[in-house]
C-alpha cells in the first residue's frame, strides 16, 4: 500500500506529534501525518458549529481541500451541574483564549454551592476523504469529577480540577504517558482507527 497522507487541522506542533505517535501506534500502515502548515493552509478555520463533532467536522473537511485525508478533533470539558459548560467554549470560558488560570477560577466560582459536580472531558473526532466517500466520526469521552480546589502541577486546561475517582488523582497528577492511555483523545482516536482499517480492509 502506498503512503498514507493525512493532514491534521490544526497548526500546534505539540498536537501534530501526539496524534502522530497515537496513528502510528495503532494504524499497519506506512503514515505521512502533515500540518495545515505543510501543505500551505496558513490561515486560521473558523469554528462556527454548535458542537464538538460539528467543529470537528469543518475543520476536518478544511484540512480535505488539500486533497489528502484530512483528520480533526474537537475537545473540551462538560459539567452536568452547568448544563454541559464550558463545552465548546472551554478554551476560552473566561474570556481570553487558552488562559488556563482564568478559566479555572471560572469554573470554580460557576461551581461554588454546588454539590453535584460530574463532569467529563469530550473529544468528537472527524475524518473527511478528498474523493467524497462517507466521513469518519467518533467520541471519547473521559467521566470525572470537579474538585473545590486545584491539585498537581501536570497537565493543562482544567485538569488540576479534573478528579479521577478510579485513580483517586487528578488529571494533573497523571504522568503524560500514563494520561495518554486513558483520555478522551486517545479513546476518540481508538475509534476512529478501527473504523480506518475495516474501510481499508487492514
Amino acid at each position: 500500500m502506498a503512503v498514507l497522507k493525512i493532514v491534521l487541522a490544526s497548526h500546534n506542533r505539540h498536537k501534530l506529534k501526539e496524534m502522530d505517535v497515537l496513528l502510528r501506534e495503532r494504524l499497519p500502515v506506512e503514515l505521512e501525518i502533515l500540518s495545515l502548515d505543510d501543505v500551505g493552509m496558513t490561515e486560521d478555520i473558523e469554528e462556527n458549529g454548535n458542537s464538538f463533532a460539528e467543529n470537528a467536522m469543518i475543520k476536518a473537511q478544511a484540512a480535505a481541500a488539500s486533497g489528502y485525508i484530512g483528520l480533526a478533533d474537537d475537545s473540551g470539558l462538560t459539567v452536568e451541574a452547568l448544563d454541559g459548560a464550558p463545552g465548546i467554549y472551554s478554551a476560552r470560558y473566561a474570556g481570553g483564549h487558552g488562559d488556563d488560570e482564568a478559566n479555572n477560577q471560572k469554573l470554580l466560582r460557576e461551581m461554588s454551592g454546588i454539590g453535584h459536580r460530574a463532569a467529563a472531558y469530550v473529544c468528537a473526532m472527524a475524518m473527511v476523504f478528498p474523493d467524497g466517500s462517507a466521513p469518519l466520526t467518533a467520541e471519547g469521552r473521559l467521566e470525572g469529577e470537579i474538585l473545590h480546589a486545584p491539585r498537581g502541577n501536570g497537565g493543562f486546561g482544567y485538569d488540576p480540577l479534573f478528579w479521577i475517582d478510579s485513580l483517586g488523582r487528578t488529571l494533573a497528577e497523571v504522568p503524560m504517558e500514563e494520561k495518554n492511555t486513558i483520555s478522551h483523545r486517545r479513546r476518540a482516536i481508538d475509534g476512529i482507527c478501527r473504523q480506518l482499517a475495516e474501510k481499508l480492509g487492514l
